[in-house]
């Protein structure tokens, strides 16, 4: 067995970066930004107001300046006139603000009888200006790789650029195998069960940029499950779910191999989800999950998802890992890393008493996985611990 650095690691090294591809803007959210975008304008274009008053000329108004109403600025629609001594404009936010005008006097701090406005309130140092550029301005740069957020997406819209340079999504086939499975919505036989790792796996990829190709559940025999493994052709990435341990019906190892898989390695020291395979075959990232739920969930968030980040261009990195105090006691690790599913608290972490890797619904109500080093020593409660969120 090799630990989970190792074996992550050994993924990354697997990977191979995807080739770039121009999308619209409006179908960028979520997308990895493979190259620098560039701002066309200025933000904003045009000195303009930050709340609805009255433009001046004047920086100083003391309590009793009368001004006289000449014109209108409104966002879309700016003022063509030209402001004397005396006058103001009645100017709303977003509209441009008049060349030489020096204040925008909000509508509170004054009244006003016909064209002539008042000024009643001792008037703040703020101009209520916003400066031509003073949020971005042409050249500035939304730095990539980054996944874009819709925030970024806003930012780029503003920026004037209507297309961007991405990394293509990886194309990821799911393959469930065992004679056990049959898909939700079906009747099972007495020994069977549904289908459900491939569902959330599915989403779990598909979250991270990818492309999710559910294939059909492959039964327990070998020419069937070539026919399947045929069946991902052209994919990225080979994801199989269960048959990769050593039981007399766990043959995805054996298929893959007469197949051509290049195999890094097989088994890593953690729990849940020690029976893990890695490699290449046909030219594709191939990872064989453990098939019970849990462990195939942890694993795909340990080592399938940060493969799938880094096929896009983002840093070859694990799952961010954070800090946060135990809300109760914790006995001793054993040998191996223990991704305990937890609930992160008010004030803290509280790990689940039941830790059984078929336990699904346990993952289900599990924001955090507790990170427990090999031989980690019992830990009590208030102490410092390291988790990942889910």
């Amino acid at each position: 067995m090799i630990s989970v650095a190792e074996a992550l690691d050994k993924i990354f090294a697997l990977c191979s970066p995807l080739e770039l591809e121009t999308v619209p803007l409006r179908h960028a959210h979520g997308r990895v930004l493979a190259e620098d975008a560039v701002a066309k304008r200025d933000q904003p274009p045009f000195a303009s107001s930050a709340m609805d008053g009255y433009g001046v000329l004047d920086l100083d108004v003391p309590v009793g300046a009368q001004f006289t109403v000449v014109g209108e600025s409104a966002a879309g629609h700016g003022f063509d006139g030209t402001l004397s001594k005396g006058c103001a404009i009645r100017i709303f936010t977003g509209a441009p603000v008049p060349e030489g005008v020096t204040r925008v006097i909000i509508q509170e701090d004054v009244t006003r009888e016909g064209d002539v406005i008042t000024v009643t309130e001792t008037l703040s140092e703020n101009t209520n200006i916003r400066p031509l550029g003073g949020d971005f301005r042409v050249g500035d740069r939304v730095t990539a790789p980054r996944r874009l957020s819709a925030q970024d997406v806003a930012l780029l819209a503003a920026m004037n650029i209507p297309e961007v340079r991405v990394s293509r999504r990886p194309v990821v086939a799911l393959i469930a195998t065992g004679d056990e499975l049959v898909m939700p919505g079906e009747t099972p036989g007495p020994s069977q069960i549904i289908a459900s790792n491939s569902f959330g796996l599915a989403a779990m990829i598909e979250e991270a940029g990818g492309i999710a190709r559910m294939l059909p559940i492959a039964p327990d025999n070998e020419t069937a499950l070539r026919a399947t493994f045929e069946l991902a052709q052209g994919a990225d990435a080979i994801v199989s779910i269960g048959g990769a341990s050593v039981g007399d019906h766990d043959l995805v190892g054996k298929v893959a191999a007469d197949m051509g898989l290049d195999r890094a390695f097989y088994k890593v020291a953690m729990r849940p989800g020690k029976p893990l395979m890695a490699g290449r075959l046909n030219g594709a990232l191939m990872i064989g999950l453990p098939g019970n739920p849990v462990s195939s969930l942890v694993t795909a968030k340990l080592f399938l998802i940060p493969a799938l980040c880094a096929m896009q261009g983002l840093p070859a990195a694990p799952a961010p890992h954070h800090k946060a105090p135990l809300l109760q006691d914790i006995s001793s690790n054993g040998p191996r890393a223990h991704y305990m599913r937890a609930r992160l608290e008010t004030g803290g972490i509280r790990p689940f008493e039941r830790q059984d890797s078929s336990l699904m619904s346990i993952l289900s109500s599990a924001n955090v996985l507790l990170v427990r080093p090999p031989l980690d020593p019992a830990r009590i409660c208030g102490e410092i611990v390291t988790y990942i969120a889910l």
